[in-house]
């Protein structure tokens, strides 16, 4: 008999969802979080010993493909070890990384929207370049998306969509997404994390915004490259892909403001703090079953493409 697994129940329609889209059968979930541990002993260089509810959420977001979801946990522990510029040791007090959680850059909003998918509002000019650079500010992010992929089952068997607002970016700003960072964000988020991105929407464009559009758009998979959409200073085209009642109020919504949703989001991100700072997991690449993997495998340009600069 499968050993019971250690996880949260979903809600009765959370669970329907996920039957329907994921391929999730709760008689077979412990047989394939099975499956995916008897694989981890076969594995000498991951050096992780991930719980019962990590290992379900790599099955969602690989919608129950074994051999997805093997290749997802690969990546995800071997950006720990060949990135450590995001996954160096990761202090919440900080005080860095306490500044661009504070100025309230990214937060999820508290309801779903009508497809269930979790929102998140991203504003990077909220933070000073010179102080907080964007290898930082990504730093932070994968931070969040460490904390989502094990405490928000809505997002990960609904997906996200995310409201980039770039107003009041500067140059400054847009001179540090070098294509290499793009790459390396890019190739992380969506190699590494179970998550399921179903929307992108970029609002208050700046000038230089189509450059690195298209930067964004050169790394993503063709099925992100059609969910991305700009929208410029129309919010009522926003309001057409994220319901304008979701929103904060200083987009025109009912949520609260963006201080008080910030401040929520902190409360329930700080209880990770003792998990950030005693996480362990990585690869030891001497000891891959094979070829070992690189940093300029995995993010390395090509040729010519390296030169790439913002105007």
């Amino acid at each position: 008999m499968a050993k019971e697994l250690k996880i949260r129940e979903l809600s009765p329609k959370l669970l329907e969802v996920a039957k329907k889209e994921l391929n999730e059968d709760p008689k077979r979930r412990s047989a394939d979080v099975q499956a995916i541990r008897d694989w981890l002993k076969k594995q000498p260089h991951i050096l992780a010993a991930p719980d019962d509810q990590t290992l379900v959420s790599f099955l969602r977001g690989c919608k129950f493909s074994l051999e997805r979801t093997k290749e997802k946990i690969d990546m995800y522990y071997t950006m720990r070890t060949i990135v450590p510029e995001f996954f160096g040791v990761r202090n919440l007090k900080e005080q860095a990384i306490k500044e661009i959680l504070e100025n309230g850059s990214f937060f999820p909003l508290p309801e779903p929207d009508d497809e269930g998918c979790r929102v998140m509002l991203v504003r990077p000019a909220r933070n000073d370049p010179d102080r907080h650079p964007m290898e930082l500010v990504f730093k932070v992010v994968m931070m969040a998306m460490d904390y989502m992929i094990r405490e928000d089952d809505q997002m990960l068997i609904c997906g996200i969509v995310s409201i980039i607002d770039l107003e009041n970016v500067t140059l400054n700003h847009g001179v540090q997404m070098t294509p290499a960072l793009i790459k390396k964000v890019m190739t992380c988020s969506q190699e590494g994390f179970p998550l399921r991105e179903k929307g992108l929407n970029y609002v208050h464009t700046p000038p230089m915004f189509e450059t690195i559009f298209g930067l964004f758009k050169t790394f993503a998979k063709e099925k992100l490259k059609k969910r991305m959409h700009a929208h410029g200073e129309n919010m009522e085209s926003l309001y057409k892909n994220v319901p304008q009642r979701l929103l904060p109020s200083e987009y025109g919504g009912t949520a609260g403001s963006t201080k008080e949703l910030n401040e929520a989001w902190l409360k329930r991100l700080r209880t990770y703090d003792p998990w950030f700072m005693e996480e362990t997991g990585g690869v030891d690449e001497s000891k891959r079953p094979g070829k070992p993997k690189t940093h300029q495998e995995l993010f390395g340009l090509e040729g010519s493409f390296r030169q790439l600069t913002v105007d």
